[in-house]
């Protein structure tokens, strides 16, 4: 198994401790980070100074939002990213939520996987070097009707470019089988997975005559090791004010695709209980309704031996990337969890 971790580049630290992160990173083995966009700093900027002070390392956007830029702007920075990169470039695409799309950018959230399927294959079509020519039910290129001729861009892409998609629902999760080369998950939970995300995943990779192997499965979770039971749990009462914010704050009234995850895993009452609580307003009541077993079942949390195990199942699941939030007060803090974690995975990947 790969590791990899996210961040965001304006997470709530000096900028430049965020750098100091992603190097010291690159020095204890990871292979790949991830840069998140959402509603703070974009990520491709962040991406191009990352590239300037790391050697190894993959990076990718992790990710670039749906509908924000346009797919051939979308594709104009891949391959800027991925030149200036020396081809460590991964392309991570998501739809994110109406509320992010619509609230924050005011674009429609409308028709997400048609828009994703027409996004991925002009990303492909314009990647690949040719003259720029596409109908499509959400675009079309040239636009049709004005003088505009098709056309191809001046620089060329020096290296592959590999699509990952973020997707939770199940039409995304064909779509992701059928057409992309990575999957960015979340709300993870192994012994529901088959289900939940693998057999969506599946019958998209068999669509496209591919298989598992065809496809990087790139799960993510929170680490922190706990010295004794007593420790592990106060981190996870912590935790359940952050899951019950998932659940019930992340996406919209009506919109929720962490939610509806969860609910396909096995806790589809407490899933909607927390997410009326939140609506509601009441945050407390909302956190109070997780149980350990949900914060335990989607996160890399505990004892060494804990976290160990645990990868383990990871691994046996399908899992080929483990995308590590390390916990820590501390720069120092989570340096010295994400080296342990790595480790860990070294191990575990190596008994397979």
């Amino acid at each position: 198994m790969r590791t990899a971790t996210t961040i965001e580049a304006s997470g709530g630290e000096h900028w430049s401790r965020t750098s100091d992160f992603v190097v010291e990173a690159e020095k204890l083995g990871l292979d790949v980070c991830w840069v998140a966009e959402a509603w703070g700093s974009d990520a491709p900027s962040a991406l191009g100074y990352y590239a300037a002070l790391t050697d190894r390392m993959l990076l990718g956007s992790g990710i670039m939002q749906l509908g924000t830029r346009t797919p051939t702007a979308v594709a104009q920075t891949a391959i800027t990213l991925s030149n200036l990169s020396g081809g460590r470039f991964l392309l991570g695409l998501g739809a994110s939520g109406p509320q992010v799309i619509e609230g924050l950018h005011g674009i429609p959230f409308a028709r997400p996987l048609r828009r994703m399927r027409e996004t991925v294959e002009i990303v492909r079509q314009v990647v690949a070097g040719g003259r720029l020519s596409y109908s499509g039910a959400e675009f079309t290129l040239p636009l049709p009707g004005g003088e505009a001729v098709p056309m191809r861009l001046s620089m060329r892409a020096e290296h592959d470019i590999p699509v990952y998609l973020a997707a939770l629902s199940p039409a995304m999760l064909r779509l992701t089988g059928e057409a992309a080369d990575g999957w960015l998950g979340t709300s993870f939970v192994p012994e529901g997975a088959a289900d939940a995300y693998f057999a969506h995943l599946d019958e998209g990779l068999a669509r496209s005559g591919r298989t598992r192997a065809d496809l990087d499965v790139c799960q993510g979770a929170e680490v922190a090791f706990a010295a004794d039971e007593e420790a592990l749990g106060a981190m996870v009462a912590g935790r359940k004010k952050e899951l019950a914010f998932s659940l019930g704050g992340m996406g919209s009234a009506s919109t929720n695709f962490y939610n509806n995850a969860y609910s396909r895993q096995g806790w589809a009452e407490v899933a909607a209980e927390v997410r009326e609580r939140w609506q509601a307003g009441d945050r407390d009541g909302a956190a109070g309704l997780v149980t350990d077993e949900m914060v335990l079942g989607t996160t890399l949390i505990g004892t060494e031996a804990m976290v160990r195990e645990r990868l383990a199942v990871w691994r046996d699941a399908g899992v080929d990337t483990v995308r590590l939030y390390p916990a820590g007060e501390t720069l120092e803090d989570r340096l010295t969890t994400l080296g342990r974690a790595i480790e860990l995975v070294r191990e575990v990947g190596a008994r397979a």
